[in-house]
């Protein structure tokens, strides 16, 4: 449940969401809480929450368990309560990282975090120090390891619905989009029947970093491993030209 890639790293991603299910539930569950919490429990009045059900849905989160996290969140099961704080930082060699986390104590968090870039060659910043290199966009990958899909037709049902950039790339095609319009993006290519591999809105470096040490590429993958592993933390985005 990391940022912006090229599809080799959804793939490792996926791979990774596979093998620790039960974990990305968990990280699921929190956003569902805290959207809940804040818009209510109907996804047709609660954008938010038709976005990470959505977001649930693709990651294979069954059903009972969506619901479940909807009704414990509203109360009718009892529920935690869960905060949204954003770290930012420096990776190796100056690699921008932004660190999006849902959490229930900012103290146990803020250590965690603080100790990843301490312990992989980075340092936390204050906030904002980093964000202002990404630009929000809605991303949507649609599979296509099969070759079944045609481009131009997926390019045009992308533009028609809303997207403004339109990528094919080896095994997917990837469409982006203003965060404004994800929703209506999403839905409409839904409706057509397209199955996503990834559908969220990310934060996109504008320019990115590569790194040639290899220390630094092993400090840089340990880093982002560490984070991603961690229950509160939601969202890794960084400019890493891996």
């Amino acid at each position: 449940m990391s940022g912006h890639s090229k599809w080799s790293n959804i793939k490792h991603k996926k791979e990774k969401s596979d093998a620790k299910k039960a974990k990305i539930f968990t990280k699921l569950g929190r956003e569902i809480s805290v959207v809940v919490k804040a818009g209510g429990p109907d996804p047709d009045v609660n954008g938010k929450l038709k976005d990470v059900i959505a977001k649930a849905k693709s990651n294979n989160m069954p059903n009972e368990n969506i619901e479940r996290c909807i009704k414990k969140a509203s109360g009718e099961l009892g529920g935690d309560n869960y905060e949204e704080i954003t770290y930012q930082g420096y990776g190796p060699s100056g690699v921008a990282v932004i660190v999006e986390t849902l959490t229930d104590n900012r103290n146990r968090t803020a250590g965690d975090v603080r100790h990843y870039f301490d312990k992989f060659g980075g340092n936390l910043g204050q906030t904002g120090c980093v964000s202002f290199m990404f630009d929000e966009k809605g991303v949507i990958i649609i599979e296509n390891e099969d070759g079944k899909l045609d481009e131009d037709a997926v390019m045009m049902d992308a533009l028609d619905a809303g997207a403004e950039d339109f990528t094919a790339q080896e095994d997917c095609f990837e469409i982006m989009c203003q965060p404004a319009d994800f929703a209506a993006v999403r839905d409409a290519l839904e409706e057509k029947g397209y199955v996503f591999a990834s559908a969220e809105v990310e934060k996109i470096p504008q320019t990115t970093v590569v790194l040639s040490d290899e220390k630094d590429i092993i400090s840089m993958n340990k880093l982002i491993d560490m984070l991603e592993d961690n229950d509160d933390v939601q969202n890794v985005y960084h400019n890493w030209e891996e």
